[in-house]
């Protein structure tokens, strides 16, 4: 199979490396062309639990020429919107795409755009850390979940098949819309908390003050999934939630990372998401809500901050 990976994050990056290294013809995407070289010269550089090397990934900037038979989205969920729109310009109709990406909305976004036969929602609980450009620590190991499964000529289970070769634990599934709320509400109870307090994942159900508002995240994502009918891949969402943290208590969230960097976060996606579901549903959201209203406070007042 022929991939292109769109986004050399961490997540871009831990993928590309990995396909890569498991034989697979891969492109990287970058729409910065002196990354783009730059990565080219050094590789993408990994350490951590999958051990450390270097994958020597083509990275190209600018128009794609080339044919792929799958499309891995690996770019902030606040770049959705222009990176497929960037590359509808540029593919086959055929070409299928693999939202690898945090929060809900963005099959929606690609849909619109490519269509509901050529898209794909995945959920991943791979956790990578960015060290710096094309360096990144593989943080945390888990099941990455594609489907609607018999899409495109068995591109769904092909894709997964692939995943697993490169060492990633990987399947399919008819129902994706249920894992990605379930991994919605667990990054709606973490992320925008760690960015917040400035901690690691680990301290969030330790301290009084962030179990609590943690409890009260969690329960208005619960509620609101709940409304919308949605079935919950686990049965007790505060204690999936405690038990990510505790599993992961050594993460850096993506969104404290954003806020170190002082760059955008995905909050409209994960907290403000639930908050906007909740008003189509009825539902109040208030601790999203002011969560959400911190965090997009932070993003405005980077320059300003002490």
């Amino acid at each position: 199979m022929r991939f292109l990976i769109v986004g050399p994050g961490a997540m871009g990056c831990l993928f590309s490396a990995r396909l890569k290294m498991a034989g697979f013809d891969v492109t990287l995407l970058d729409y910065k062309r002196e990354r783009a070289e730059e990565l080219n010269r050094q590789g993408i550089i990994v350490e951590g639990i999958s051990g450390k090397y270097n994958a020597m990934v083509p990275v190209i900037a600018g128009e794609i020429t080339d044919r792929f038979d799958a499309i891995l989205l690996c770019v902030k969920s606040y770049k959705t919107g222009e990176a497929g729109t960037a590359l509808k310009k540029m593919l086959s109709s055929e070409t299928i795409i693999l939202t690898l990406q945090n929060g809900i909305g963005n099959i929606e976004i690609l849909k619109d755009l490519f269509g509901e036969d050529m898209v794909l929602g995945g959920v991943t609980a791979e956790g990578a850390t960015m060290l710096g450009s094309g360096r990144i620590r593989h943080a945390g190991q888990g099941t990455t979940v594609i489907g609607p499964e018999g899409r495109a000529q068995g591109l769904p289970e092909r894709i997964a098949s692939a995943l697993n070769r490169a060492g990633f634990q990987s399947e399919t599934t008819d129902n994706i819309e249920r894992l990605l709320w379930g991994k919605l509400v667990i990054n709606a109870g973490i992320n925008a908390l760690t960015a917040v307090a400035r901690l690691k994942n680990g301290r969030l159900p330790v301290l009084t003050g962030t179990s609590l508002i943690m409890e009260e995240l969690v329960r208005e994502a619960e509620a609101v999934a709940a409304a919308k009918k949605i079935l919950l891949p686990y049965e007790d969402p505060l204690a999936r939630v405690t038990e990510v943290c505790r599993d992961t208590s050594g993460n850096i969230s993506s969104m404290l990372q954003d806020i170190l960097n002082k760059k955008p976060t995905e909050i409209d996606f994960i907290n403000g998401a639930i908050v906007t579901e909740g008003e189509m549903m009825g539902i109040p959201t208030p601790a999203n809500r002011m969560l959400a209203n911190i965090v997009k406070a932070i993003e405005e007042s980077y320059q300003e901050m002490l």
